[in-house]
């Protein structure tokens, strides 16, 4: 485990630059906003912030779900991974807005209750135009939607083909930009957004549930119907949307060319790709600098990534979602900028230590104990000698 951390100190670095860039972003906005108004005409840092996460993401869920071979594993883990600090911070959130210190997203008091709940706990809800708990959850709707996509090309072994799904994205992202500039799934489709939410939970359920064709069919629909939220959901339009999307798949094409089942220059197409396409369907410039910054620094982190990374940036990485999902509790509970900074470090720690990481040690056993019967299900089935097989 040591090992495999140093090797992936380089992903960890860049998060723990891109979540205090995102809690910078929407810190100085409320503590200096005459400043930063003149830094964010130029670059949108928060955008630039959560750019570097997708690339991340792109890079790092792949090798996961591929290293565990499984997609009961997959979910799993993803689920002990996210949701104890998500329901943490959301029983959080609610309880500072009742004591008044906290404002949740516009609207959200005027959807129904079981819609809120169902698209927040999915973390759907940007694509379900259902608002936000906490505002900066928009970008986990787009994580879920990468996942669904990611477990349906492994069920049907066409993982590989990152680099051409990237394009396509991309390349598709710029006319449905022109066609479909807002969210078809808005506030006014209730019905269809619930129908969207339980079908979500229902293939990720058979897909951790089920076996053999029918775990199979369960994860192509789960697919299917994150490209559909991504195209039909995403409030900044289907064009940025599917940016998104495209940047993530560049970056597990970057992924398969540092293990060798990709030509180096297809990634680099790839990414060049997505950048332009992320650039042209960009509606303010400041979003088409962050979408090219994030991707210049992400490249710059993997020409690095054997060089040693400072101690305490790579932990700023291993609390990052901690930092990220937080830090807008504390925007009307702390008096300045520096305390606000000081205050998250310790949140984040506190909340990495007592939340995320006895989670993921959960989420891990679990794992080991269903692999362990599986196995032993596999042996009774197939025989002793039947493993390799």
């Amino acid at each position: 485990m040591a090992a495999n951390r140093a090797r992936l100190a380089w992903l960890d670095a860049l998060r723990g630059v891109a979540a205090p860039a995102v809690a910078l972003h929407h810190s100085a906005w409320t503590f200096v906003p005459a400043v930063w108004g003149e830094v964010d005409r130029r670059v949108d840092v928060g955008t630039w912030g959560v750019f570097v996460f997708f690339l991340v993401s792109g890079y790092i869920i792949p090798a996961s779900l591929e290293r565990r071979g499984d997609l009961r594993a997959f979910w799993t883990g993803r689920a002990f991974r996210l949701l104890p600090l998500l329901l943490a911070a959301l029983a959080l959130a609610l309880l500072l807005a009742y004591a008044g210190v906290f404002a949740t997203s516009p609207g959200l008091d005027r959807r129904p209750p079981p819609l809120v709940a169902l698209a927040n706990l999915t973390m759907l809800q940007e694509l379900l135009g259902v608002p936000s708990v906490i505002n900066v959850m928009w970008t986990l709707s787009y994580e879920m939607a990468f996942y669904l996509m990611t477990a349906g090309l492994f069920a049907v072994r066409q993982a590989h083909r990152s680099a051409p799904i990237a394009v396509v994205l991309a390349v598709a992202a710029v006319p449905l930009g022109l066609l479909m500039p807002g969210a078809t799934i808005n506030g006014g489709a209730d019905l269809v957004a619930a129908l969207m939410g339980v079908a979500v939970v229902l293939v990720i359920v058979v897909t951790v549930a089920a076996n053999g064709r029918l775990r199979t069919a369960a994860a192509v629909v789960g697919g299917l119907l994150g490209l559909t939220l991504v195209i039909l959901g995403s409030r900044i339009g289907a064009g940025q949307g599917l940016v998104i999307a495209a940047v993530m798949f560049a970056g597990t094409a970057v992924y398969r060319a540092e293990q060798g089942t990709l030509r180096p220059v297809r990634a680099v197409a790839a990414l060049l790709t997505v950048v332009v396409c992320g650039v042209l369907v960009a509606d303010e410039p400041a979003w088409a600098s962050a979408v090219l910054l994030a991707a210049g620094f992400f490249a710059l982190a993997f020409v690095l990534r054997h060089r040693a990374f400072p101690r305490w940036l790579a932990y700023l990485g291993v609390i990052s979602f901690s930092l990220y999902l937080l830090h807008p509790l504390l925007l009307r509970v702390v008096p300045n900028l520096p305390v606000f900074f000081l205050v998250l470090l310790v949140l984040g720690h506190v909340a990495y230590r007592l939340v995320e990481a006895p989670g993921q040690r959960l989420g891990r056993r679990l794992n080991r104990k269903i692999g362990t019967a599986g196995s032993e299900a596999v042996r009774g089935e197939r025989g002793p000698l039947s493993d390799g097989a």
